[in-house]
């Protein structure tokens, strides 16, 4: 395998607010060029949160890219210059009102390497017993929802918890917990 692919172009087609879209022409090997498009991201953090009853908080919001509403950890993006761990202390806040007691990184992952530099940063964090009030972005609509171990291993058994993230997270989560 060659680790050794060279851009030779890139045209940044697209610039939001959230990424960005380039087209490159690569070459992936002598005389072999081929045209890529990535979507460029910040990168964004994730936090599986429990509560001192040993409960997990979730949220249920409605993705449009899916056009439907999923179940996920909290998750959001880094802004300019912002460090993960203050990032996840944040997203937490905002999305379901409670505070992290202690902050522990698990990972990180790309989820879609193929096409997206997008890297996630993954936390766990045992929160605080009380929430305050949610701090949600304009236009977020999010749903809090407090799970069991049981009730997320049912859902994982009937494919209903489908979000990358979330499962990634809870993956990394019990692999640490078996040490």
């Amino acid at each position: 395998m060659d680790e050794t692919q060279r851009t030779l172009k890139r045209e940044t087609v697209f610039d939001g607010r959230l990424l960005k879209l380039d087209v490159l022409d690569v070459e992936i090997e002598p005389g072999t060029i081929v045209k890529r498009e990535v979507v460029r991201h910040a990168g964004a953090v994730a936090v599986l949160a429990r509560l001192p009853d040993g409960r997990f908080v979730f949220v249920r919001q409605f993705r449009i890219a899916v056009a439907q509403p999923l179940l996920e950890i909290m998750a959001g993006t880094l802004e300019p210059g912002e460090a993960p761990e203050a990032c996840a202390r944040r997203e937490l806040q905002e999305e379901t009102g409670y505070r992290a007691e202690r902050l522990v990184k698990l990972g990180e992952v790309y989820n879609a390497p193929g096409y997206c530099s997008e890297k996630l940063h993954l936390f766990f964090a045992e929160l605080a017993p009380d929430p305050g009030a949610q701090n949600c972005d304009e236009g977020e609509d999010v749903e809090v929802v407090t799970l069991t171990v049981s009730e997320i291993e049912a859902l994982l058994a009937r494919g209903e918890l489908n979000d990358a993230k979330s499962l990634a997270a809870w993956a990394l989560f019990r692999a640490q917990e078996e040490k």
